[in-house]
């Protein structure tokens, strides 16, 4: 039908470009348990640059610094020199706090929260990320990329955020390959759909060495030419002193067992113009992107996705899970979801999708399919997914 097809007409440009985006991923938190360490003690790498206030381990090993938040990463690009740090934005979207139905039972998964003191921010020290930050992404990878999707596109309109209750899933991915499968919400403008920022967890067992589901943020940086994540090039600003990037989120979802969600929000600031990420049950600002990073998502997106990817050597022929590994036909339970989709207008109220501008589709229906569309006062939901060639 129609609307497979025009959702992922921009394929060969839209996923290559979110797999540049999100292939970076990396081991972060495992745990809640912490205990701070001296600074100066010995660690398995010492890192340079900005000053550390505190180290703090995970528990099995994963280590945050604890960088002055006026110190961070995002503050050595070139568009920022002179910024002035917004800590907390200046209003939320209205409509917010609106409730939803307790038709089924779910809970909110928790995000990884490390315990730095305020006015600084975790930044975690990666070994991993370390050997690998100055090469690129084809260097490590290679430039045999191959990628499919599933989820809802919403086009032709002007978008100041979107919010989105995702189900929290941890799809299979082979440990012996470079393949990932990340679930998103992007927000997206440009030529070639050259402008994009991203948020949302993915599984990713080549370089995290797990197959948790992880937190990240990610974006296109024009002026570096490159796409980034988390701290692993300037741009984004952090401001949460709790909120480790690239964590894990816990619990997961089982398959006709419990289920576990996080809700994501992106909107932009209407009064500093910065692009604020929000996250789960407490509604936290994790931070933002400064407009000044852009050229054509600097004032508004033009569109939205919402679903699911694999990316990877191997991700047409021997492709990942996507969602809970089943297809979407199997509904609550079985199924992933995203529900309570919305957008918000430029009054920076959230209104639901307009309907003649959404289009559901899979890249390749066999291995995964969108189902259960709809729209209703509570805004947009569906199921999505499949086993890809894990069946």
């Amino acid at each position: 039908m129609e609307f497979t097809i025009q959702v992922f007409e921009m394929k060969e440009q839209k996923v290559l470009r979110l797999a540049l985006l999100l292939s970076y991923l990396i081991l972060v938190t495992r745990g809640n348990g912490i205990r701070s360490i001296n600074q100066g003690e010995t660690t398995r790498d010492i890192v340079t640059g900005p000053k550390i206030n505190k180290i703090i381990e995970m528990d099995g090993g994963d280590i945050f610094d604890c960088v002055d938040v006026n110190l961070q990463p995002a503050f050595n690009h070139p568009l920022l020199k002179d910024h002035k740090i917004q800590m907390e934005s200046s209003t939320f979207p209205v409509g917010m706090d609106v409730k939803l139905p307790s038709r089924h039972h779910v809970s909110q998964a928790q995000p990884p929260i490390v315990a730095c003191p305020r006015g600084t921010i975790p930044i975690r020290r990666n070994h991993i990320r370390n050997h690998i930050e100055l090469k690129s992404i084809d260097e490590v990878f290679g430039t045999d990329k191959h990628q499919e999707a599933v989820g809802i596109e919403y086009k032709h309109d002007e978008i100041y955020g979107t919010q989105a209750i995702i189900n929290v899933y941890e799809p299979k991915v082979k440990n012996d390959s470079k393949d990932f499968s990340a679930t998103v919400v992007e927000i997206y403008n440009g030529p070639g759909l050259s402008e994009a920022i991203v948020a949302g967890y993915s599984v990713s067992p080549k370089l995290s060495g797990d197959t948790f589901a992880r937190f990240h943020v990610a974006w296109d940086d024009v002026v570096q030419k490159k796409s980034c994540y988390d701290h692993t090039c300037p741009g984004f600003v952090q401001v949460s002193h709790e909120f480790g990037l690239g964590g894990i989120l816990r619990p997961a979802s089982v398959y006709n067992g419990p289920q576990y969600f996080i809700t994501i929000l992106i909107f932009k600031d209407p009064k500093t113009k910065n692009w604020w990420v929000i996250c789960c049950q407490e509604n936290t600002p994790i931070g933002y992107w400064s407009s000044s990073l852009f050229t054509y998502i600097k004032d508004k997106g033009e569109t939205v996705f919402w679903g699911g990817y694999v990316s990877g050597p191997t991700a047409t022929t021997d492709s990942p899970q996507i969602g809970s590994g089943h297809f979407s036909s199997e509904g609550y339970g079985k199924a992933a979801f995203i529900r309570h989709i919305q957008i918000v207008d430029k009054n920076n109220k959230y209104v639901n999708p307009y309907k003649n501008k959404v289009f559901p589709g899979s890249s390749n229906s066999s291995k995964y399919t969108v189902n259960g569309y709809g729209v209703d006062k509570y805004g947009m939901h569906m199921y999505y997914g499949g086993p890809g060639d894990l069946v």
